[in-house]
Formats: structure tokens, C-alpha cells, sequence
């Protein structure tokens, strides 16, 4: 296992495993309402088994090379993490999604961690575009997407049920082109 240091804070980005599915689940009871807002990264997991099979699910779609999943943690443990939920090399296209407990927003984090992931799909994977779908509620996670340097490619409205509800969700992209002149330019 890697872990990669995401700033003097020592923070740091590590794969999230199927064993370490106590910590996740104890990760996401701490953080359940803040997360679950927007993401069904905590209904994925409502005890241990779930939170296993959760975690097990991302393990195969690594070993496939269709899916990964990072955590962050702090001194304290497990208090966010970047999924790349779908993923497709061949294409060279892939969704991402970040997410942070409430006592872990406004360092940066999510910021470093997902520049970190980033870094990794286009100059290992060699994928082509990286996109977000985004509650258009959702203004953290939106200015995230901002700050990575990504544009906003449209709105789908009301494409997306979740708690019982319509919501907009909206897409931001970066492509690989992009990605490597903001980076070479010393621009997060």
C-alpha cells in the first residue's frame, strides 16, 4: 500500500481497502449527515458488511481497471476520500467524486487529494477527460471542480432522485491537454 503526503498538515491520500472497512464505516457514521447530503458514498455503507462489500466492490473494479477508491486521512483517521466511480482506460474518459467529513472542510483537502488522483489518471492511466457530476446545490464540491480547473459542460435538470427529490446535477470537465499546461504552468 501507498500513501502519498498531501501537505504539511499530514494528510495524507492512501487506497481505501476492503480491511479497512471498520475505519470506513466508522468514518462514514461520523460524517453521515454532511456526506449523505449529496452523495450516496454513505448509504453504501450502513454497517460492517455493507461497508466491506462497499469497499470490496472498488477492489474488483481496481483489479479490472475499471474503478478505484483513495481515502484521506489526518492524525485522527479516515475523514474523506476521491472515488473514480466509473472508469474507462480504453475510452480514456472517468467520473470522479470527493467527499469530506464536516470537521475536515475548508484545508484544502479535498482539493489536494483529487489533484493527486488527477495527476495519477492522466499521466498514468493515460485518460483523456476527468468529469464531475454535481448537485448544482452542492457550491463546495462545485468550487472544488473550479479550483482543479475545470469547466462546466452543461446542466442535466433534474436528472438525479436522491432523498426523495429532483436535482440539477451539473457536469465539469478537464481534459488531459488542459490538465498538463495548468500543471507545467505551476497552476494547481
Amino acid at each position: 500500500m501507498f500513501a502519498t503526503t498531501l501537505g504539511a498538515d499530514g494528510a495524507e491520500l492512501r487506497p481505501l481497502e476492503p480491511w479497512q472497512a471498520e475505519e470506513y464505516l466508522a468514518h462514514v457514521e461520523r460524517g453521515r449527515e454532511h456526506i449523505g447530503r449529496y452523495i450516496a458514498v454513505a448509504a453504501a455503507a450502513e454497517d460492517l458488511v455493507s461497508a466491506r462489500a462497499y469497499l470490496q466492490l472498488y477492489a474488483d473494479r481496481a483489479a479490472a481497471d475499471t474503478g478505484r477508491i483513495f481515502g484521506v486521512w489526518l492524525a485522527r483517521g479516515l475523514v474523506g476520500g476521491v472515488v473514480f466511480r466509473v472508469m474507462d482506460v480504453p475510452q480514456g474518459t472517468c467520473e470522479a467524486v470527493c467527499w469530506l467529513e464536516s470537521s475536515a472542510t475548508g484545508r484544502g483537502l479535498i482539493t489536494r487529494a483529487a489533484r493527486v488522483c488527477l495527476d495519477w489518471a492522466f499521466l498514468e492511466r493515460k485518460v483523456h477527460r476527468v468529469e464531475c457530476r454535481i448537485p448544482s446545490a452542492n457550491t463546495p464540491s462545485i468550487n472544488v471542480a473550479k479550483r482543479l480547473g475545470m469547466a462546466k459542460d452543461g446542466v442535466l435538470r433534474e436528472s438525479h432522485l436522491w432523498n426523495g427529490a429532483r436535482h440539477d446535477m451539473e457536469v465539469w470537465s478537464v481534459l488531459a491537454p488542459e490538465w498538463r499546461e495548468r500543471r507545467g504552468a505551476g497552476r494547481p
